[in-house]
C-alpha cells in the first residue's frame, strides 16, 4: 500500500507569537513593582511571585496548545482502536471501515480510497512508466517496482528462508516459497477444488473454467491463457529456435520438445507401463502402448 509521507508542519515562531496568548506579566512590570514597593510587606512579595509563576505556566500551556504534540498519537479510531497523530490521517483511515472510495478513474470507473492510488492506477491507461532502470532501460509504473527490479542487477536478496536458507528478491516470493515447507495451499478453486500455493498459478488455473485467454498474438489473432504459451507461439512466426542440441545440433522452438529429443541421446525412458514394465521416452508412446493391454 502506498502511504503518504506528508507531515503537518509545526507552527513557526511567528505563528506562536501572534496566536498564543502572552503572559500577563513582563520584565518592565516586575521592575516597576519593585521600585514602588519599598514598603511592601512579605505577603505582597509572595503574591507577586505567584503572579509570575502563573504567567509562566500560562505561556507554556498556550505554546503546547499551538504546537502539534509529537510525543504521542492523540487521535483514535473508535472502530479498531488505531491511533494517529493528525486528524486528516484518521479521516483517511476511516475509509478502510466505511469502504468509501471517493477517487474514481474516469476511464474504467474503478474507485480508490486515496488520490495517490488513483494517480498510480492511471498509468495503466496512459502507459506512462516514469521510473527507468539506469542499467537496462526498463520502465516501471511504480517506484517500488523499480527498486525491486534493481536487485536483479545488484544481486541483492534481502529476504531469507529460516528453514532452508534460500534467499529472495521479494517478500512475496519468500512467502510463496515457505509454503513448500508447510504444504499450505490457501488458494482453492471453487469449480474443481484444486488448491494452489500461490495466487498467480491460481489465477491462471481459473482460466480453464472461465475460458479467458487474455494474451493475444498480434500477427494471427490467436489467443492464449498464459503468457509463456503466447511467447512459444510467436516462434512460429519468427522462426526462432533457441533450444539447440549439443549432441547433434538440432534446434527446437520450445523447451519440452527439446527435453524429449535429448532422451534419444541419453537413453532415458521415464514413462513406465505398470502392467508389463515396459518403459518409454514419451508419454504419448506409453498411452499408445496401453491400448495393447485394454484390448
Amino acid at each position: 500500500m502506498v502511504t503518504s509521507t506528508h507531515e503537518e508542519p509545526e507552527p513557526s515562531s511567528d505563528f506562536l507569537s501572534n496566536n498564543c496568548p502572552q503572559p500577563e506579566w513582563s520584565q518592565g512590570q516586575e521592575e516597576s513593582e519593585h521600585v514602588h514597593s519599598g514598603s511592601t510587606t512579605n505577603a505582597n512579595t509572595k503574591r507577586r511571585n505567584q503572579r509570575k509563576q502563573s504567567g509562566v505556566e500560562s505561556q507554556l500551556m498556550s505554546y503546547s496548545q499551538c504546537k502539534p504534540d509529537t510525543s504521542r498519537k492523540s487521535v483514535k479510531c473508535e472502530i479498531c482502536g488505531k491511533t494517529f497523530q493528525y486528524k486528516y490521517r484518521l479521516l483517511n483511515h476511516l475509509r478502510v471501515h466505511t469502504g468509501e472510495k471517493p477517487y474514481c478513474c474516469s476511464t474504467c470507473g474503478k474507485g480508490f480510497r486515496h488520490l495517490i492510488h488513483l494517480k498510480s492506477h492511471m498509468r495503466i491507461h496512459t502507459g506512462e512508466k516514469p521510473y527507468i532502470c539506469s542499467t537496462c532501460g526498463k520502465g516501471f509504473r511504480h517506484s517500488s517496482s523499480s527498486r525491486v527490479h534493481m536487485r536483479i542487477h545488484t544481486g541483492e536478496k534481502p529476504y531469507s528462508c529460516s528453514t532452508c536458507g534460500k534467499r529472495f528478491i521479494q517478500i512475496n516470493s519468500l512467502n510463496t516459497h515457505i509454503r513448500t515447507h508447510t504444504g499450505e495451499k490457501p488458494h482453492s478453486c471453487s469449480a474443481c477444488g484444486k488448491s494452489f500455493s500461490n495466487a498467480s498459478a491460481f489465477r491462471v488455473h481459473m482460466r480453464i473454467h472461465t475460458g479467458e485467454k487474455p494474451h493475444l498474438c498480434k500477427i494471427c489473432g490467436k489467443t492464449f491463457s498464459q503468457a509463456p504459451n503466447l511467447k512459444k507461439h510467436m516462434r512460429i512466426h519468427t522462426g526462432e529456435k533457441p533450444h539447440s542440441c549439443s549432441a547433434c545440433g538440432k534446434s527446437f522452438s520450445n523447451a519440452s520438445a527439446f527435453r524429449v529429443h535429448m532422451r534419444i541421446h541419453t537413453g532415458e525412458k521415464p514413462h513406465l507401463c505398470k502392467i508389463c514394465g515396459k518403459t518409454f521416452s514419451q508419454a504419448a508412446h506409453l498411452k499408445k502402448h496401453m491400448r495393447i493391454h485394454s484390448t
